[in-house]
């Protein structure tokens, strides 16, 4: 096994707006399979299209280049142009055809920039829009076949425009009574509820989407020993793999998070969710870490990163090549999604960013 092929199990983040001499050379050597791209990394389209290229210029394998891109307050791109609306507000509008309208744009909007997968559509039903868990305005419907039926058409038009999918947060993390991103929630779900709700919506997708992104969370009813979903071989092998049947990407939630933090160290972390059966291990923040991440992966049992690898070159053999960039183009659909935001909130509304998104967090959402 060539050590450059481990590399291809690594979602890494990217430091800046632009590609340091230190990071081109980190990047050249681990050969991560893809990147993840935040606010930070934008700072107008011309940048970001460059630093995208430059991003592909420096793999030997065709890159996975994803992004946050919902709606609301998480996405990414609304640093650079209109802000779309969020899953709440499309679903308030009760109009399935402008959540359809929304993934095709969206689908147009990143292929344009080079990226090839956005994570989403969240695929989490809203058990109270108000919960401090990191969902506020990101959830498709109250119950079952209202997710279904909006996080479907959204999902369908942005494949259809070539941008590969992602459910998030599996198996479900609305029932999550505080914010991963500084502790693991434990989630007091039972089978039967988490049939009925969580995994009903989930059972719709396993043949509709591109990956799955496993959640932070402890589910008592799988793991009565305090273990996150994402290190889980009950939750991600027997139930997403085995009992559901799901043939995709599975990748980790983001292991910077303080729910994987502050209870595991990298190497065990790592161990783990290969383990698992993770495909893909997500490091958003400590980016230099990758290195070290790579030399885990060797350390690993082959047939678990020959798996790992296998799924992940089989998810690159499906991905789009980038449409030629224009700032012209940029700018005529950032203006369909200030038509389509005001066709779903009123010309008013519109033009408040904080309409119904709740409190802003410094805290980058996934």
């Amino acid at each position: 096994m060539k050590t450059n092929s481990l590399g291809q199990l690594i979602l890494t983040g990217v430091p800046g707006k632009e590609l340091d001499e230190e990071t081109a050379k980190l990047f050249r050597r681990v050969q991560p399979g893809g990147f993840i791209l935040f606010g930070r990394n934008i700072e107008s389209p011309g940048q970001l299209h460059r630093l995208i290229d430059d991003l592909r210029s420096l793999s030997e394998v065709e890159p996975i280049i994803a992004v946050d891109q919902e709606g609301g307050r998480v996405s990414r791109l609304r640093v650079i142009g209109n802000e779309p609306p969020n899953a709440k507000q499309l679903r308030d509008k009760d109009d399935v055809n402008l959540v359809r309208r929304h993934g095709d744009i969206t689908g147009r909007l990143l292929r344009l920039f080079g990226f090839n997968l956005d994570l989403c559509p969240v695929l989490d039903i809203s058990f109270d829009d108000g919960a401090d868990n990191s969902l506020r305005g990101r959830c498709y419907g109250k119950t079952v076949e209202q997710v279904v039926r909006n996080a479907a058409a959204f999902n369908e038009a942005m494949r259809g425009q070539g941008i590969a999918s992602c459910g998030k947060h599996f198996p479900g993390y609305s029932a999550a009574g505080f914010d991963a991103h500084y502790q693991l929630p434990r989630i007091d779900r039972t089978r039967e509820q988490l049939d009925r709700h969580e995994l009903a919506v989930f059972r719709e997708f396993v043949h509709e989407v591109d990956s799955m992104m496993i959640c932070h969370g402890w589910y008592p009813c799988f793991e009565p020993k305090k273990t996150p979903a994402t290190l889980s071989p009950r939750i991600i092998t027997d139930l997403l793999r085995n009992e559901l049947d799901f043939d995709g990407l599975v990748m980790t939630d983001d292991l910077d998070m303080g729910a994987i933090l502050t209870g595991y160290r990298l190497e065990d972390a790592i161990r783990l969710t290969i383990a698992a059966g993770n495909d893909l291990v997500m490091i958003c923040h400590r980016v230099p870490e990758i290195e070290n991440v790579r030399r885990i992966l060797g350390t690993l049992p082959r047939d678990q990163i020959d798996r790992a690898l296998a799924q992940v070159a089989r998810f690159k053999e499906r991905l789009t090549p980038p449409d030629e960039f224009s700032e012209t183009a940029f700018r005529k659909i950032d203006n369909e999604i200030w038509d389509l935001r005001v066709a779903v909130l009123g010309e008013e509304r519109a033009a408040n960013r904080n309409v119904e998104d709740g409190k802003r967090s410094p805290v980058e959402h996934y």
